[in-house]
Order: C-alpha cells, then structure tokens, then sequence
C-alpha cells in the first residue's frame, strides 16, 4: 500500500466523525447545520476546512465542549488514534454540575418508565385539573 501524503486540511463534518467526537458524519452535519459548532469562534458549516491549530467548540446539552485540532485525518481511525487528532479543553465539570447531571439522568429514566398515562390516570387528572 503506497504511503499517503500528509493532509493540509479537512472537511469540518468529516473531521469530527473521525475523531470521534461525533458518533456519525450526518449527525456531525446536523450539528453544524443547527448552529452548534464553532471554528474559530464563528459558526461553522459542514464543509469547512480545518486544519491543525483550529479551535473547536460544540455546543452540547451540559454546556460547551472546547477542542484544538492537532492532527487531520479524512478516513476511520482506532479510537485511541483518533482521540491524538484533538486536545480537549473542555473544564471539567463541578461536584455540582455532577449531581445535577445524576439527578436529570434520574427524572429522565423515570419518566420513560413511567411512560404514557392510561385512560383512569387521564380521566382523574383531567378531573383534578377542573376542581
């Protein structure tokens, strides 16, 4: 297999999928698309180029994750390699917002397992609601 030259830049959408930081390249789009990933502290498009010393910040559900490109790679990589690509920069997050993270994950999975009310529990609270 021929050696292949060194990349000078990278799809942003492309990028993020191979460092993993995205579990798909659509999803990585959607993202950008929606206005949650910066480059350089402007809002990024999907077909961006990147390369090595761009400041990468993603907008997720529990604040902001901060990462600076350190390698460029346009195919799949093992995990461990592509966790090399970025510095991750991110605070780590406080006891506080650990907790509340625990305790969101908690609510979540209790309404799941609570799932939809049947007919009675609709019925009584629809009487509740009107007494």
């Amino acid at each position: 297999m021929a050696d292949r030259e060194p990349l000078e830049s990278v799809r942003l959408d492309v990028w993020l999928d191979v460092s993993c930081l995205f579990r798909t390249r659509s999803e990585a789009q959607r993202a950008c698309k929606a206005g949650r990933v910066d480059v350089n502290g402007q809002a990024a498009r999907p077909h961006r180029a990147i390369r090595p010393g761009d400041e990468i910040a993603i907008t997720r559900t529990f604040g902001r994750q901060t990462v600076v490109v350190r390698g460029l790679a346009d195919r799949s990589l093992p995990k461990a390699q592509a966790r090399e690509l970025y510095e991750d920069r991110t605070p780590k997050p406080s006891p506080d917002e650990i907790a509340l993270r625990r305790a969101e994950r908690i609510y979540r999975a209790a309404q799941a397992a609570a799932g939809r009310p049947d007919k009675r529990q609709r019925r009584e609270a629809r009487r509740l609601k009107w007494q």
